[in-house]
């Protein structure tokens, strides 16, 4: 398998251009947010092949997150982070009569208000397959329902969502592959407003010196059970990392860094053509 289908395959983490038997959370995922976004589309949600739109010279808001660093923009740059790459072991049956304590509880509380808060967020990320495969490069988050995951070369892979879909865009085949949002993890990220303890199926809260962790579980028939492991700073609140477990098991980590919630993002970042469809990929 080449680089870049592992890529795209740990990019969403539930079906891509995976072997059979992966979802394309895995495939995304595999290769994110991207890889991601932060992600866990049903593998068996039929995908679609378009043309991917040429990519126009970037301008004012639409210079990457990089770029607009290096410019003074936003604060000074860091350098990238070493993920925290999960126990695999950890992935035990969940109880379905999981209870929290008023501690854990509040911790909850507290992350899902710092998730609603954002409105926009841009940075960079580094994402690690499930092969242990390192991918760099920079994302942006305009809610509700809005992210753009731009891989650095050699990697030819976009993420977008525009708010109903996600496309998984690959620029050297210009081809880009279509799952509805609703079946990506990334959604919990890009919801307006969310409780966590109310809007989805927490099945784990911990918190030590470093990190408040929060494990969301979803069950989907035919296609198994996947994870969304959420990471923030114990001390600033701020998000650090996501893990997404595919159905098979496979893990895809994105550590993200240099976040910025005061970028105003051009709307077109976002858009995705549907103008063509055609019926089996080029290639």
């Amino acid at each position: 398998m080449n680089q870049d289908v592992v890529l795209k395959s740990s990019l969403l983490n539930n079906p891509f251009s995976l072997p059979p038997g992966r979802s394309l959370s895995a495939r995304l995922m595999a290769c994110v947010v991207a890889a991601s976004a932060l992600t866990g589309v049903a593998g068996h949600a039929t995908a679609q092949t378009t043309p991917a739109p040429k990519s126009a010279a970037k301008s004012g808001s639409q210079l990457s997150a990089s770029e607009q660093q290096r410019g003074g923009q936003t604060t000074t740059q860091t350098a990238p982070p070493n993920p925290v790459i999960p126990d695999p072991r950890r992935n035990v049956p969940a109880s379905i009569f999981t209870s929290f304590d008023a501690n854990q509880k509040a911790q909850a509380a507290k992350v899902s208000a710092y998730l609603s808060s954002l409105q926009t967020l841009v940075g960079n990320f580094v994402q690690v397959g499930p092969d242990g495969s390192k991918t760099k490069g920079d994302f942006y988050i305009q809610k509700p329902g809005k992210v753009r995951f731009e891989y650095d070369p050699p990697t030819p892979i976009d993420i977008v969502a525009d708010g109903s879909s996600l496309v998984v865009r690959d620029r050297k085949l210009a081809t880009q592959d279509v799952y509805p949002l609703s079946q990506t993890p990334l959604r919990y990220l890009l919801s307006d407003r969310i409780d966590l303890l109310k809007d989805t199926n927490v099945i784990a809260v911990a918190a030590d010196d470093l990190y408040v962790t929060i494990t969301i579980e979803e069950k989907q028939a035919l296609i198994g059970t996947s994870r969304l492991m959420l990471m923030l700073g114990a001390k600033d609140g701020q998000l650090k990392q996501w893990t997404v477990t595919d159905p098979q098991g496979y893990d895809t980590t994105v550590a993200v860094y240099n976040l910025d919630t005061t970028k105003k993002l051009d709307p077109a970042m976002f858009k995705i053509d549907f103008t063509t469809y055609p019926s089996t990929p080029p290639g």
